[in-house]
């Protein structure tokens, strides 16, 4: 099911979410590709920014957009070790991201919750979501940082 370049590009969505660790910031980290070529990267920042919407996906898109020059990431993927929030999914349909990837599910307030009620809407664009790749690594790195946490 999962290609050599989806596990390369997830394993890279997982250096940047130590990257995330290493701040002290719950570790999700995320890569947006095209055609091959990463266009951009991010890891959740939103504590040390004080910016609630410093998540890694929109991270990720921030810098895609600005190495494109263009808000519209047509077609790309997103690799991310969470599951996004409806707060990213959102920026996501906005981006016009073909695919996203993602690791570890979010049971609390990942968007596969509300994909239900959202699939009546009247989208103005839909792409491919899937999940767990590479779940369990992805998972034990987000263990581990709350296991520290209340050490």
């Amino acid at each position: 099911m999962w290609s050599g370049d989806d596990i390369y590009f997830m394993k890279l969505a997982l250096e940047e979410a130590e990257k995330a660790d290493r701040l002290d910031e719950v570790p999700v980290g995320a890569v947006l590709v095209s055609e091959g070529a990463l266009l951009g990267r991010g890891h959740n920042h939103p504590v040390k920014l004080n910016d609630p919407t410093a998540h890694a996906e929109i991270q990720a898109l921030r810098s895609a957009g600005a190495w494109a020059k263009n808000y519209r990431l047509t077609g790309a993927t997103l690799y991310v070790t969470l599951e996004p929030c409806l707060m990213c999914f959102g920026a996501l349909i906005h981006a016009r991201v073909g695919r996203v990837v993602f690791g570890a599910p979010d049971p609390k307030v990942g968007v596969s919750r509300w994909l239900d009620t959202l699939d009546g809407a009247a989208l103005n664009h839909r792409f491919a979501f899937e999940g767990g790749l590479l779940e369990a690594e992805c998972r034990e790195q987000l263990q581990a940082f709350f296991r520290r946490r209340r050490g």
